[in-house]
């Protein structure tokens, strides 16, 4: 169903029934199930039925013209579901390293602290990465900085520059949330790691996004003008991601960190970090070679290695 319209265009009840083989009270409960997940259903009297707005489904093939022989090397499997909770969950038992799920709907993304992740029918790209390591969990922090560079170097070779990052972990265009990071780890206080490395970028959100979403937010159509090439860029941040990671098993963070303090969007900025037992207020001055934010205070310069920064505001009641 969703292939035939995700064209855009009107498709009646008969040749819908016809191409699926079922009845046309079948398709309507069909079309039913598509309005809860959040896809709006036109339908007009002699013409059918059709979305609101074409859809780019991802496809396998379309993804791997953006690998090269590296990564498609270093990529165990691809899957692209319909439907899931979390795509991290869903990996989250996997042995195997470099499997990458892909979904078109998750029924509950997550991100950082237990935050929902919205993220609508086809208007995102919510994938997970499998990653084996052989250091300890403990060694990893700098992991969720790294990722988030390789994020930027996909969207720079999608043609979209301006991308900053937030420690520890968002992706933003002017000042707006653009995509996030969510990493989790299994192994051993003293052996190997299992990571699995989730992103959720925005590609292409309906407006009514804005009454769901608690914090300024953008999209990949808003930032080009153009409508997004949903295969392409899925591609793109699975090949930088693999190939990222690859260099980082080898080589650590130290090259990775350099460059992300190029990225910070915060470096020199008034900011509060908020964290359990307070909230300490300075100004931001990058990240060390371990991945701790550097925050200069009153008192001097405090290396924070966990918590949530935000923007300090420069007004004063009164």
């Amino acid at each position: 169903m969703l292939r035939i319209l995700a064209d855009g265009r009107f498709h009646s009840g008969q040749q819908l029934g016809r191409d699926l083989g079922v009845s046309r009270t079948a398709i309507w409960k069909k079309l039913k199930s598509l309005e809860e997940i959040g896809l709006k259903i036109q339908a007009v009297s002699g013409k059918g039925y059709r979305l609101s707005r074409p859809l780019e489904l991802l496809q396998h093939e379309q993804i791997f013209t953006q690998l090269n022989s590296n990564s498609q090397r270093l990529l165990n499997r691809l899957e692209i579901l319909s439907e899931t909770d979390s795509t991290n969950r869903y990996l989250m038992n996997r042995r195997e390293s470099g499997v990458a799920c892909f979904a078109e709907y998750q029924q509950a993304g997550r991100g950082r602290r237990g935050r929902s992740w919205h993220s609508p029918f086809a208007a995102s790209i919510c994938f997970s990465l499998t990653w084996h390591f052989g250091d300890t969990a403990s060694s990893l922090s700098g992991l969720g900085l790294a990722v988030g560079v390789w994020i930027a170097d996909a969207l720079q070779a999608a043609g979209i520059t301006g991308v900053g990052l937030k420690w520890p972990n968002d992706v933003l265009y002017n000042g707006r949330k653009l995509g996030g990071v969510l990493i989790e780890m299994k192994g051993e206080t003293a052996g190997p790691c299992q990571t699995i490395i989730g992103i959720g970028l925005n590609v292409n959100l309906p407006e009514t996004m804005a009454e769901t979403i608690d914090q300024p937010w953008i999209d990949i159509r808003t930032i080009t003008g153009q409508q997004p090439e949903r295969n392409q860029i899925a591609g793109l941040l699975l090949h930088h991601l693999l190939t990222g990671l690859s260099c980082y098993q080898i080589n650590g963070p130290t090259a990775v960190l350099e460059r992300w303090n190029k990225l910070d969007c915060l470096a020199g900025r008034q900011v509060k970090l908020h964290f359990p037992s307070g909230v300490l207020t300075g100004t931001a001055r990058g990240i060390d070679k371990t991945g701790a934010l550097q925050l200069l205070c009153n008192d001097g310069l405090h290396s924070v290695h966990s918590g949530e920064v935000t923007l300090r505001s420069t007004t004063s009641a009164g």
